[in-house]
């Protein structure tokens, strides 16, 4: 029932760990209480255990001097002795698997409590009590009574003796007994008491022998004048060391202009002659500290590997270096099936965006041809499968990549995330509206366009901008989000086949015939370079003014780029046209008589001397 009762709590513990993070502490708690309490338990029914183990030897050992004492001819009572006897030896059998059953269930929780030798190295590990005795305490008692033994100057290995009493197996040097070893010491190392007692007894003669070899005065001198060779050979090194790079510091200097001619990017001079050497010394300097500081790490764990009292501090430093290095290599072999896996996705879908560029240019060079696909979505598209299949890969293989599962690197991902979300709206706005564009086929690069009030000749189409050459030669860029939102002119997209239509307006009095004006527009326009003699140029009166008539002369061109020159050709040629027909362009709106009559230029702009002009007559005598 008790064993019922922890397992059930070490139940609820796991759940309560599972179901609420916040508490986990308290968590941790019951699990290391309930585990303890098993622990009791277990030691608590392997002492009962061997209390009934002694009871039974107690009780066959008097069997026995009974069987001794009987006559020879009372076999009947002979016979039920043996049978009690026979009854005990099924009984120890059945307690010694109980033994073996309890002690595997301990060893998975259990840590065992060291036995020290003479220089805090590890002889070997105590699990269980004995009589009153912790483990804990039988391994300090242990520890201390192996101590003394040095103390004896006639100490042998054949002064240490094993002695079996009732219920161990001791070993003794003289009349003191140094360790105990019990029959659940030996289930626990899944061996005999005898041969458990037999490894004690070596490994502890060996300490001794060991340290007093060691702590002998012909060892010590011998040690000491190691460590003398030691720190001499070091010195010779880090004096070497020292100069070694101190000549490679004056080859560097030597090498300025020569060799050594700083770094240039294109046109930049990212590092000049002098800084490249500077930059070299510098790090010759680093490796020279790198250098004489991994020779004194390496020479201290040998200097305290000399002596025997010290050699802990030799593995302490040698752990510093090689633990990390093999926790290093250890994780990279375990990671190495997910690298495996990782590269293999990776090596799939890289072909996979192979097919697929493939298939882009076939499209985007007309030899595959999809109905209601255009050549110039061929790239765009491409884009954005791209960018789904790479991210489909990034999704196949985040679970394998190397602690993607810890809190810590999931609410970096989220940070993340929320940055790019809430940092972006607005170019990802931008992008959204350069894909709309691109399937829309506003238009292409070269095109001549008005988007909203800017007009001219696209140069760039991006992602986040539309680029626009003006007449002007200036570069105006657009967001794509502002050309979704403007309406968009596109001059040449009809241009090369249909022809684009230019027009200007020219107001003519009702004096000169609209015929004879329809005419002389015509001929301007023809005679104009780039318009198209077929179609032929048309007039238009659009107006019936007040004072004049407004005429518009229509041409067909295919250059729509060229238009600013077309237009001031076709200018050019009204007026010489006009005038070749004797037609006045005229607009009669407002007429003054300035004869006579004093300027309207404010008197601060005129000179002092300035007097209105006098009327003029003229008299035409016949």
């Amino acid at each position: 029932m008790k064993n019922l009762a922890c397992k059930l709590i070490l139940g609820i513990a796991l759940i309560s760990l599972n179901a609420a993070i916040a508490q986990t502490d308290s968590t941790a708690v019951k699990t290391t209480d309930s585990v303890e309490i098993q622990q009791k338990n277990i030691q608590k029914k392997l002492a009962d255990l061997e209390k009934q183990r002694l009871l039974d030897s107690i009780r066959k050992v008097d069997l026995q001097q009974q069987i001794a004492s009987l006559q020879t001819d009372d076999t009947y009572k002979r016979s039920e002795l043996q049978q009690q006897i026979n009854t005990l030896n099924q009984q120890e059998e059945a307690l010694l698997l109980q033994k073996k059953l309890e002690i595997a269930a301990l060893r998975k929780s259990t840590k065992g409590h060291p036995v020290i030798g003479f220089f805090n190295d590890t002889l070997f590990l105590i699990h269980t009590k004995l009589g009153s005795f912790s483990a804990k305490e039988r391994a300090e008692v242990i520890t201390t009574r192996i101590k003394r033994l040095p103390d004896n100057r006639d100490f042998s290995v054949d002064s240490l003796k094993i002695v079996e009493a009732e219920a161990t197996f001791d070993v003794v040097y003289g009349e003191d007994s140094v360790i105990s070893i019990s029959q659940n010491d030996a289930l626990w190392e899944e061996t005999t008491t005898a041969e458990l007692a037999n490894v004690y007894k070596t490994k502890i003669s060996d300490a001794v022998l060991r340290y007093q070899e060691e702590t002998s005065i012909w060892t010590l001198l011998i040690n000491i004048g190691l460590a003398l060779l030691v720190l001499v050979a070091i010195w010779f090194l880090i004096k070497y060391i020292a100069r070694f790079f101190q000549w490679t510091a004056k080859k560097i200097e030597g090498e300025e202009n020569k060799r050594i001619k700083g770094v240039k990017i294109k046109e930049y001079t990212l590092f000049d002659a002098k800084r490249q050497v500077g930059a070299f010394l510098f790090l010759n300097k680093i490796l020279k500290w790198i250098t004489l500081l991994f020779a004194i790490y390496i020479t201290l764990p040998i200097l305290f590997g000399i002596f025997p009292w010290t050699r802990n501090f030799a593995d302490t430093l040698f752990g510093y270096v090689l633990n990390p290095v093999k926790s290093i290599l250890s994780s990279i072999w375990d990671y190495l099936p997910n690298l495996i896996t990782i590269i293999v996705i990776v090596f799939v879908f890289r072909y996979v965006l192979k097919g697929v560029h493939f298939l882009k240019n076939e499209i985007a060079q007309g030899n595959l041809k999809i109905n209601g696909f255009y050549p110039d979505w061929a790239n765009p598209t491409y884009q954005i499968a791209r960018v789904l299949i790479i991210a489909f890969m990034i999704v196949s293989i985040w679970r394998y990549i190397p602690g993607s599962d810890s809190p810590v690197f999931q609410g970096i991902s989220v940070f993340l995330g929320f940055l790019f979300t809430f940092g972006s709206a607005g170019s990802l706005s931008n992008i959204i509206a350069g894909l709309v564009l691109t399937y829309m086929r506003l238009f292409t690069i070269g095109d001549r366009v008005k988007i909203g009030e800017v007009t001219g000749d696209v140069i760039e189409k991006s992602s986040l901008v539309t680029r626009v050459r003006t007449v002007k030669n200036e570069i105006i860029s657009i967001p794509n989000s502002t050309v979704m939102n403007s309406h968009t002119i596109n001059y040449s997209s009809d241009a090369p086949e249909k022809g684009l239509i230019i027009h200007s307006t020219v107001t003519i009095g009702y004096d000169v015939p609209w015929k004879k004006m329809h005419e002389t527009l015509i001929e301007a326009a023809k005679r104009t370079d780039l318009v198209l003699e077929n179609p032929e140029p048309f007039v238009l009166q659009t107006s019936l003014e007040d004072f004049y008539v407004a005429y518009q002369i229509n041409a067909y061109v295919r250059e729509a780029n060229k238009q600013a020159a077309i237009y001031s050709n076709l200018h050019q040629n009204i007026q010489d046209v006009c005038n070749e027909n004797g037609i006045e362009i005229l607009s009669p709106h407002y007429r003054a008589a300035r004869d006579g009559n004093t300027t309207t230029i404010p008197e601060n702009y005129l000179p002092k001397d300035y007097k209105a002009p006098s009327f003029r007559f003229m008299n035409k005598k016949e």
